[in-house]
């Protein structure tokens, strides 16, 4: 019963603030709750962390939140020991995002590293090139993306302004692993902290410089100037941090008729009107297809709480607002990129798209029409951050774009995370691309479909929450090892991709492929007819995910195929 003597503790040390206490005496008779809050410490993963705000060691928290701060610091300090060290810290709208933020900062000055800290709330992309622009050592955003309200997160930056990747990521784990106590946390005053220029307020100089880069990635900015005027757009920042950036950028490329959501515009950690503020969630943008069917809209853009997610809705042929996926935006983003530059001659030889395994495998079909080579990376964006890093140490490729299927993507390589500001900038501009060709961007994206073939995407996720939740997942990934798949709704699996393993071997051939990754708890089936499934914990929410893909000759028929390879998937689980 160890969550009990930690509740107590909780309870009784003064070191704990009375409204932390009292937080905790509230709920002295909720066994099940003390356990839920205490039975471990909240998991500081390969991102950072992400929980539900409240007190106690399995939750998001002043005390938590100092903690890691406390680990990241003797981490920057063992790497870069002789150097003055520094880092930036950015923060979202969610409830106590600037209280944790202030305290992230706080923690670092005491450990002698200055923080660059936002006055207000800034997206996640910017932080990433905040960190790249002021030369810091690292970086931390306080967010937990797209999750409920409830949740709130922390992740962390490395000095290249991507998220820490393997193994580095775990060499932190350790470091904060290794503070057992909270009272080991140094902290010191915000006076003392200004006064010994180790905690400095940023902004406005960053903004100006983060929209200049932005800008710079335009390809196609006469299009802009011709077709701006007739192009209207609706816009829902989903009460998050995208409302300033995202309105100056479309403003300042010439983009005038752009709609706000006024019931979604203002940032509420509460999320009134959306709830659950994932632009992947069709439902959040009903507000926006009202205010889209009375202004007579070309597209519909919506980014997430940090800004690093794009939604789109456009119109199809009959003048219905349908929602792409993230895979549909990042295919059409990735043709007019390569397309666009390959006409102006600007196409280097050696560009690189880079993708994660359970992106679209029509990325891969649209870079090999223009001679372009794809890198596959685990899911998560850190992975395509690292790859750019790697181009530019090596000189071997030339980033040109990175996608992964849940809706980010980046263009350009003065972030290294994703930016939905940046894509939302792009979106605008192609939609003026085809409609100076008398198309809407729901055209083009079936012309690439005609081009490239029919390939359908989804994914399913099981939310399966606390301890018992934490059990069956790992049950369902032991019950898929133990009990490998022959087949799929009728197809064949060619190659089980087991990312633990150093190698994948073929089934039907016995090909063997090393497997180039870091080891990660994913399954990925190749199958037959150019489909595949994967199948992989979530590493920032208590869920299960089951990504699949499937080519058609048609619309119809991908997702004929698309749904029966579903429902195999759901019955396979439902078994288990």
């Amino acid at each position: 019963m160890d969550y009990l003597l930690k509740y107590q503790q909780w309870l009784e040390d003064k070191y704990f603030d009375e409204e932390t206490r009292k937080e905790l005496t509230n709920i002295k008779s909720d066994i099940k709750e003390i356990e839920e809050r205490f039975y471990k410490d909240l998991d500081f993963g390969t991102g950072g962390l992400r929980g539900i705000i409240g007190a106690g060691t399995n939750r998001i928290n002043i005390y938590t939140v100092g903690r890691a701060t406390q680990g990241f610091a003797d981490f920057i300090k063992s790497e870069k020991a002789e150097k003055e060290l520094s880092v930036a810290i950015a923060y979202d709208p969610r409830n106590k995002s600037r209280e944790f933020a202030e305290r992230a900062g706080l923690v670092m000055a005491a450990n002698g590293i200055k923080a660059y800290v936002f006055d207000e709330l800034r997206p996640t992309p910017e932080l990433s090139f905040a960190v790249r622009h002021l030369g810091c050592d690292g970086g931390i955003v306080i967010t937990a993306s797209h999750n409920p309200p409830e949740y709130n997160g922390y992740k962390v930056y490395g000095d290249d302004g991507g998220q820490v990747p393997y193994p580095k990521d775990e060499a932190i784990i350790d470091k904060v692993n290794a503070i057992k106590n909270y009272s080991d946390v140094k902290i010191i005053s915000m006076e003392e902290a200004k006064e010994k220029g180790l905690y400095e307020i940023i902004g406005e100089q960053i903004d100006d410089a983060y929209i200049k880069s932005l800008k710079e990635t335009c390809i196609n900015p006469d299009v802009i100037e011709k077709m701006a005027k007739d192009i209207k757009i609706v816009y829902t920042p989903l009460c998050g941090t995208g409302n300033k950036p995202v309105r100056r950028i479309l403003e300042e490329i010439g983009f005038k008729n752009v709609f706000i959501v006024k019931e979604q515009e203002m940032p509420n950690g509460n999320f009134p009107t959306i709830g659950y503020p994932n632009p992947e969630e069709p439902k959040v943008f009903a507000l926006a297809i009202e205010l889209a069917k009375d202004t007579g809209a070309d597209v519909i853009v919506g980014t997430d709480p940090d800004a690093d997610r794009l939604g789109v809705v456009v119109k199809d042929k009959v003048g219905n607002y349908v929602y792409l996926t993230g895979n549909m935006t990042g295919a059409i983003l990735a043709e007019y990129i390569l397309s666009q530059k390959k006409e102006k001659g600007v196409l280097e030889k050696n560009s690189a798209i880079v993708k994660t395994i359970v992106t679209t495998q029509m990325i891969r079909s649209i870079a090999e029409s223009y001679e372009v080579e794809v890198f596959d990376v685990l899911t998560g964006f850190k992975y395509i951050g690292e790859k750019i890093k790697e181009f530019e140490l090596s000189g071997s490729n030339t980033y040109v774009f990175g996608m992964e299927e849940s809706y980010g993507c980046l263009a350009g390589t003065y972030a290294r995370d994703k930016d939905a500001v940046a894509a939302t900038m792009m979106i605008a501009e192609v939609t003026a691309f085809y409609k100076a060709k008398g198309m809407t961007l729901y055209d083009g994206l079936m012309e690439i479909y005609e081009k490239y073939g029919y390939y359908s995407e989804g994914v399913t996720s099981i939310t399966l929450e606390g301890i018992e939740g934490t059990k069956k997942i790992k049950a369902i990934m032991n019950n898929f090892r133990e009990n490998p798949l022959s087949q799929i709704d009728g197809l064949n699996v060619i190659f089980e991709k087991d990312y633990t393993k150093k190698e994948f071997v073929s089934i039907k051939t016995k090909e063997i492929i090393v497997n180039s990754l870091p080891p990660s708890n994913v399954l990925y089936y190749v199958l037959e007819k150019d489909s595949w499934v994967c199948i992989r914990p979530s590493g920032t929410e208590p869920k299960i995910k089951i990504y699949y893909g499937v080519k058609g000759t048609s619309v119809e028929d991908s997702e004929i195929k698309k749904t029966r390879i579903a429902k195999c998937l759901d019955n396979l689980i439902d078994n288990m």
